[in-house]
This record gives C-alpha cells, sequence and structure tokens, in this order.
C-alpha cells in the first residue's frame, strides 16, 4: 500500500524596497555625511571645544554640569555614523526601518550642525529644546484643527484666520472680563469661523479653497480695523496678561525632561491632552471610525446609516475650536496684548506640518517641532554670531515638506475624499 506525503513549503515573507527609494536615500544619508566632514569639520579648529549648557533657564530644580568635548572628534564620530548608514542602505536597504534611520541621520545632522556653530562657545541645549516645545505648540494646534476637519473630507485653509480671529477676541474679552473668558471667547470664535466655513462647504458646496481665503481675508481685515480703531487707541482693551506657568506634579521633577516639558502655562498642557486624546479617538473609537469614514469614502458611510453632512459640520467646528485655542495662545499664553497680523503664518505652517505628518496627530506634532525648531534656531545662531541668513534656516523645513510631498521619505497620503462635496443620492 502506497503511502502518500504532502509537503508544505513556507517561503519566508520576503520584504521588498524599491532599487529606486533604497539608493535615492542612502545618496542622501552620504550626503549629509559629506556635508559634515566638507562643511563642518574642515572649517572647525582642530582643538576646538563645544559647550552644552543642560540647565534650561530659570530652572534652579536641577543643576546639572556643562556638556564639554572636542568639536571635531564629534563630527567626525557623527559623520561616520552617517556614511555607514549611507552605505549600509545602498548595499543592503534597511527595508521598514529607513525612515527611523532617516530621522536618526538627519538628528546627527542637526546636532553636527549645533556643535559646529557652538564651537568654541556655548550653546544653553535644554534652554533650546524647551523654546522649540514653546514655539511648536501653536503650529502643532493649527495641525490638529486641520487633521480634523480633513479627516472628514473637508480641506480648511481658513486656520490662518480662525487663529488671528481668535488671538483678537481673547485679548479683547480677557481684558474686559479675565483670562478664562478670554480663552472661551477665543474657541467660540473659531468654532463660529469654522462654522461659517462649514455651511458654505457643505450645504452650499462652494469651492473649499475659495471659502477658506475669504475667512482669511476677512479675518486679516477685521482685525487690523480693530486693532486700529480701538485696541491701539484704548489699551485697557488690550491688556488681558498671560497665564501663569505652573509644574506638573511628579512629571516635573524627571531629570532633565522634567523642567523642559512640564513647567508651562495651560496651553502647553492642553497640546499635550489633544494630542493623546484625539489619536485615541480617531483610531481606537467608533467616533474616529465614522469621522474618518466619512473622509475616505462617505457613499459607503451614508449606506451604513452614517450622517455624513452632520459628521463633517462635527468635524469642522471641532476643528476651528482647535484653531481658536491655538490662536488664544498668541495673547494669552505668550505677550498678553494683540498686535495686527501676529500669527505670522502660524496656521499655514500648520497646515504643512499636517501633510509631513501624513495626518496623524503625533506625526503633526514631529513636524511642529521641526518647524518650532527652525524657528528657534535663526535667533539662537544670530546671538553666535554664525554668518548664515536667517532666511535660509527658516527653508529647511519647507524643503523638507516638499521632500515628503515628492515621495522620497514615503508618500504622504490625503484621505481619498479630501476637499470633495458630497452629493447625497
Amino acid at each position: 500500500m502506497a503511502t502518500s506525503t504532502a509537503t508544505t513549503v513556507i517561503k519566508p515573507t520576503v520584504e521588498y524596497t524599491s532599487t529606486t527609494r533604497r539608493f535615492v536615500m542612502g545618496g542622501i544619508f552620504l550626503a549629509l555625511a559629506a556635508v559634515i566632514w566638507l562643511f563642518f569639520v574642515r572649517t572647525t579648529d582642530p582643538g576646538a571645544i563645544t559647550t552644552f549648557g543642560l540647565n534650561p533657564g530659570g530652572s534652579t530644580q536641577f543643576e546639572y554640569p556643562d556638556w564639554v568635548f572636542n568639536s571635531v572628534n564629534m563630527l567626525n564620530i557623527l559623520a561616520g555614523l552617517a556614511a555607514l548608514a549611507g552605505g549600509y542602505q545602498v548595499a543592503r536597504g534597511f527595508g521598514k526601518r529607513t525612515n527611523l534611520v532617516l530621522s536618526l541621520v538627519a538628528g546627527a545632522f542637526i546636532f553636527g550642525f549645533l556643535t559646529w556653530a557652538a564651537a568654541d562657545q556655548s550653546l544653553n541645549l535644554a534652554g533650546l529644546l524647551r523654546s522649540t516645545l514653546q514655539r511648536a505648540v501653536p503650529i502643532t494646534l493649527g495641525a490638529l484643527s486641520g487633521i480634523l476637519c480633513e479627516r472628514a473630507g473637508v480641506v480648511n485653509i481658513a486656520i490662518e484666520g480662525m487663529m488671528l480671529t481668535a488671538a483678537m477676541v481673547s485679548a479683547l474679552v480677557g481684558s474686559l472680563t479675565n483670562l478664562w473668558g478670554g480663552l472661551i471667547a477665543g474657541i467660540l470664535a473659531g468654532g463660529l469661523l469654522a462654522l461659517i466655513h462649514a455651511i458654505l462647504s457643505i450645504k452650499y458646496k462652494t469651492d473649499q479653497i475659495v471659502s477658506g481665503t475669504v475667512i482669511n481675508i476677512f479675518s486679516i481685515g477685521i482685525t487690523s480695523f480693530i486693532s486700529a480703531k480701538f485696541l491701539q487707541k484704548y489699551e485697557e482693551l488690550n491688556s488681558s496678561g498671560t497665564f501663569p506657568q505652573f509644574e506638573i506634579p511628579l512629571l516635573s521633577k524627571i531629570p532633565f525632561i522634567g523642567p523642559i516639558a512640564f513647567d508651562h502655562n495651560i496651553f502647553m498642557y492642553g497640546m499635550f491632552l489633544f494630542l493623546i486624546v484625539l489619536h485615541f479617538g480617531l483610531f481606537f473609537t467608533r467616533w474616529g471610525l465614522r469621522l474618518r469614514s466619512v473622509g475616505e469614502h462617505p457613499k459607503a458611510a451614508d449606506t451604513l446609516g452614517i450622517n455624513v453632512f452632520r459628521t463633517r459640520y462635527m468635524a469642522v467646528i471641532l476643528g476651528g475650536m482647535m484653531a481658536g485655542f491655538g490662536g488664544a495662545y498668541f495673547t494669552l499664553g505668550s505677550v498678553g496684548r494683540f498686535d495686527e497680523v501676529m500669527t505670522a503664518g502660524r496656521g499655514f505652517i500648520g497646515l504643512a506640518a499636517m501633510i509631513f505628518g501624513n495626518w496623524r496627530p503625533f506625526g503633526a506634532f514631529g513636524a511642529g517641532l521641526l518647524f518650532g525648531f527652525a524657528d528657534m534656531l535663526a535667533s539662537k545662531l544670530a546671538i553666535l554670531g554664525v554668518q548664515i541668513p536667517s532666511e535660509f534656516l527658516l527653508m529647511a523645513p519647507y524643503i523638507a515638506t516638499m521632500i515628503v510631498l515628492a515621495g522620497v521619505v514615503g508618500r504622504s497620503q490625503a484621505p481619498a475624499a479630501d476637499g470633495k462635496p458630497y452629493e447625497k443620492e
């Protein structure tokens, strides 16, 4: 009696990485290594010493000794690591870990840049990180506003106008009442403009870009008029003050990180809270699933009984209120008064951070840190006397955004129905 045996061959999963992507990313790693060697090492004195301060300004709770090291030795190590990463990427490829390696190599390049800039000088590294985090707050909040709207399928380029209007309303109402009254008024102002944008975009199916542009133009005009007519003439209408800083128990005691991240006012903690809540809500709740469904496949969502129009209204209004909270930061969380066009394009930068972060909250936060770092670095390097125009430093995040959009780092995926009005059948 013949016995037949069946042999099952299990083939290992082979991770495929395109040759073009492997060589392009490897070339980027090698180019960064070359820049460190050619422009940083060759222009630095072999005996130069870099000093990094590790104590945030104003913090006396922890006292750490300065980090002192030879500049050229550190730059050679960083360049060598970047070159090794580039060589391995060209030869074998890091596969799914390529973006992580890119982040590490980019971090090494930035650290090398700071090492070169502070050669034979001192730079407060902890203070730089703290200021970067502060500068990232309005950008991240603007990005979260955009995520709420665009995940539901509505493009909102009016974030800049919503933030600017909220900044003025917060200062005015805060001066007349108190800080909390100003904050609530700013949030409501952002929500009101968002409601107008929602009605035009969802009910009347106006082009969403045109609708957002109209709101931006209106906001610049009305805030400038009120500022010139009333706020500049009557100082009591433009002196709201700012929310005080306070430490978070236990978290503020974490060495090094505590004073940097957990000794701020409510806007910083609000940003952290919204990051967690929005990420969890979008990807781990039924509410988030429904919101994302109307931004990806509204007809399928409608078939399943989800009210597409109501969901989009809710998302846009919540996004506007988020923008209002971000706008209030400029007056109630930063300077305590309103100045014309004080948002200075942070709403538009927030949209870039949203795209950079691939429409995900924590990705947008990382992009916000990058923009905030570039913004702060320009002023820090001016103090160090580095002969690099600040405009070139401010270009870096936008160049990185274009690289992301070009698909070099990984193609950014917008919601499928983003910007498309829904026609109910």
